[in-house]
């Protein structure tokens, strides 16, 4: 995965579903991402970022089980405001994605692991 096709990722998987707010993709520790036209981010980037390189260690720890239970595909958390979903890409790399919650987060998580996938091969 080249880095410089992240910009793009993150384009088309804010296009792939209305109800995605923000996708951020952060690996080789820089941020790429994009927000929603007149929405307001409920983080500073600052605290994006932070939150991102937390989620990495978290991603980290949960590849030490994958050989009894199987590689991780993503993690889903659902807030009071949002849902928010990491999924890996590249290397060591995430996509952090923040979804309102009238969506199902289910469909467009499948949506954006078949644009990851389309863009990886």
């Amino acid at each position: 995965m080249i880095r410089l096709e992240y910009e793009k990722i993150c384009e088309q998987i804010l296009e792939c579903d209305r109800n995605i707010r923000y996708v951020g993709i952060y690996d080789f520790g820089e941020l790429h991402d994009k927000m929603r036209l007149g929405l307001k981010n409920h983080l500073s980037r600052k605290e994006t970022e932070m939150s991102l390189s937390q989620a990495v260690y978290r991603w980290s720890t949960r590849k030490k089980t994958a050989g009894k239970i199987g590689e991780p595909i993503y993690a889903l958390a659902k807030y009071e405001k949002i849902y928010r979903v990491t999924i890996p890409i590249g290397g060591a790399g995430l996509i952090l994605v923040s979804i309102e919650l009238v969506a199902d987060p289910s469909t467009i998580i499948d949506k954006i692991i078949t644009i990851r996938d389309s863009q990886s091969s």
